[in-house]
């Protein structure tokens, strides 16, 4: 059984895919939460004695230099690209651009290589073939952002595979840590992360964690903050599943810590066998 536990290192504000939060200059209005959100869960991790991979916005870096300094002296630190945009709304050249200067920040930062890489909103779809030969171009040899269903933000549904495997492009081989799947009634769902995780029962999660071989768990810190505002503009559904279950949210954190084990992407890197996962051709 391999759980493997990650945090993408974004503010309460940063809702991808809606035209009030949709730029940095935007973000200055917002009241930052990131620092005492994340205190939270970096506490609750020490507690547990659970490491885990936190993927860093290079503005985050930027803005918030000694918060990442300090998560790198006990987790793994990995790139969540600069400025929090969407992989299919941007050709490769301007992906390339953005994904070199985040991994800079972050390099320079905390003294150490940063070569794993997720997208924000796991936003990589068929028609980004390009994505995997940039990441390998810009020095990355890990990645963690196909979900393979459908979702908001593209999804992969015909990916292939949720289990760790390769992926191979014209410039080389990639590996992936994709999202986990379980079929409920004929779909594939996703039941360990961001508001999925919230959303579900605990029943549901922990019953699901036994039955999978591979979990990828991706939370962040503002699931688990209830006292974070509520940006009204959002649609319906995008405003529930932003908002739902921000109150038990971290008593089911702390459970789930309790009754799994977990480790970050290196070490999870090191106990694979990469040569008998799927070779997936791009």
């Amino acid at each position: 059984m391999l759980n493997i536990l990650s945090v993408d290192l974004e503010d309460w504000f940063h809702i991808l895919d809606h035209k009030a939060t949709a730029r940095p200059d935007q973000w200055e209005k917002f009241e930052p939460r990131i620092e005492r959100n994340t205190e939270r869960l970096l506490n609750l991790f020490e507690e547990k004695g659970q490491k885990a991979t936190w993927f860093c916005l290079g503005w985050m870096a930027r803005k918030h230099p000694q918060l990442i300094k300090k998560i790198s002296t006990v987790h793994h630190i990995a790139c969540h690209s600069d400025l929090h945009e969407l992989v299919y709304l941007q050709d490769a050249r301007r992906f390339k651009e953005n994904t070199i200067r985040a991994k800079i920040e972050l390099e320079d930062l905390i003294g150490k290589e940063v070569d794993v890489y997720r997208a924000p909103g796991f936003s990589v779809t068929k028609e980004t073939a390009w994505f995997y030969e940039v990441l390998l171009e810009c020095g990355f040899k890990t990645d963690s952002s196909i979900f393979p269903t459908k979702r908001s933000h593209g999804g992969f549904s015909d990916f292939g595979t949720s289990e760790p495997c390769r992926i191979q492009s014209q410039v080389g081989i990639l590996k992936e840590f994709p999202m986990n799947t379980r079929r409920v009634l004929g779909k594939e769902i996703v039941f360990s992360g961001g508001g999925y995780f919230r959303a579900l029962p605990y029943s549901f999660i922990h019953d699901s964690f036994l039955k999978a071989g591979y979990v990828m768990c991706y939370f962040h810190p503002r699931d688990f903050d209830p006292e974070q505002k509520v940006i009204s503009s959002l649609p319906w559904k995008r405003k529930f599943m932003s908002y739902i279950g921000l109150k038990s949210s971290e008593k089911k954190l702390r459970r789930l810590l309790e009754d799994h084990n977990f480790v970050d992407i290196p070490t999870a890197d090191a106990n694979i066998n990469w040569e008998q996962t799927p070779l997936i051709l791009i």
